[in-house]
């Protein structure tokens, strides 16, 4: 399960491939003379029915195509060539990045199901007069659409949704409920922000001011926006502050997971993508093509290079300008540097033991 469609909107096994966006994948139907079966969803192995189609990614779940109800599989050609049976019980699929096709069919499945809710202005919805809204954006109940906003084509916003004054959404976006957009935020096309993420709140910005009283801070007002490319997606409760002056950048492709910490001016390049509890310092850079585990956090104005990978729980605290992976906590270092390091770590209590006897033998 989940079965998504009704039978009458089911498409052939060809049918839904060739309406997925499949753009550079390799896939072919392998030939049987079962007629095509009708795809009305997608499951795992072990608990797709007979209009479902499934995948094997990992190797070593091939014993589960045993018990597979699945009305098709998608498999490598190396997993097809090792099948003990010539003629399982369901039609395959092959194509060499089956997680990939399933990742895909998946998105054509979801944008399916959004086409079919509710479309138009719910009416408990406020829009200012100056705001724009594409006729075909769908606006959700509760929500604030205020001055000079611009809502793009096929855009949804969920219940409770506030866009600033001045802000913009591109094409096909989906914000779902809750999410706040402050004055000067604009999102590219295709992006999605899930529910409790606040985008363009001030960016932690103050100055000393002990004129006023000892210990006492000066605002420093934040007067830049929030700018986002297009095809990123935020999880939620993930906030991104505002730029000082300028704007806070989040590049194409961008992939942020929940409760993510993105402060003031910092720039993240294309395709990067941060799994849950990051925490990133303000006027930090970080390249294209990076990954950050979960609970790192990067200090602030520090750059990151492109292709850097950052294992979980991680502080970065100085620029790190070689590709590769770094782990650590307390020095952050190389990868296979921090493991030889971390072995020595796990030998310091006998290690001490050893020291204090050739002490004692010096004695």
């Amino acid at each position: 399960m989940p079965v998504l469609l009704a039978p009458e909107q089911a498409p052939t096994l060809p049918g839904l491939l060739q309406a997925a966006n499949l753009t550079g994948l390799d896939s072919s139907i392998v030939d049987s003379d079962e007629p095509m079966p009708r795809i009305r969803g997608l499951g795992s192995l072990l608990s797709a029915g007979p209009s479902e189609i499934s995948f094997l990614a990992n190797p070593r779940l091939q014993g589960q195509l045993a018990q597979c109800r699945a009305a098709a599989v998608i498999l490598t050609p190396e997993a097809w060539r090792s099948l003990e049976v010539n003629r399982p019980p369901f039609r395959v699929v092959l194509c060499s990045q089956p997680y990939l096709m399933y990742a895909l069919l998946a998105q054509w499945f979801d944008r399916h199901r959004i086409q079919n809710l509710p479309k138009g202005v719910h009416p408990s919805a406020i829009i200012a007069a100056s705001a724009q809204v594409a006729d075909d954006a769908s606006i959700g109940p509760h929500c604030v659409i205020e001055d000079g906003a611009r809502i793009g084509p096929g855009t949804r916003l969920g219940p409770g949704c506030i866009v600033g004054a001045g802000s913009s959404i591109g094409a096909d976006g989906l914000l779902h409920a809750g999410v706040t957009l402050y004055h000067g935020v604009h999102l590219g096309d295709r992006v999605i922000v899930h529910s409790g993420a606040v985008l363009g709140a001030d960016g932690f910005g103050f100055a000393p001011h002990p004129a006023s009283e000892p210990g006492a801070w000066a605002k420093i007002a934040q007067l830049g926006g929030v700018s986002v490319g297009n095809d990123v997606e935020i999880g939620a409760n993930t906030t991104i502050d505002r730029g000082a002056l300028e704007d806070t950048v989040i590049g194409n492709g961008v992939k942020l997971d929940n409760q993510i910490m993105v402060a003031h001016n910092v720039r993240i390049g294309d395709h990067t993508a941060m799994a849950a509890c990051v925490g990133i310092a303000g006027s930090t850079v970080i390249g294209a093509r990076c990954t950050i585990g979960g609970a790192s956090m990067i200090s602030g104005h520090i750059v990151l290079g492109d292709d850097v990978h950052v294992s979980g729980g991680t502080a970065i605290t100085a620029n790190v300008e070689k590709p590769g992976r770094y782990t650590g906590v307390y020095p952050f270092d190389e990868h296979a540097g921090w493991q030889r390091n971390a072995a020595v770590l796990g030998q310091l209590s006998q290690l001490r033991k050893r020291l204090r006897a050739l002490e004692k033998q010096d004695k």
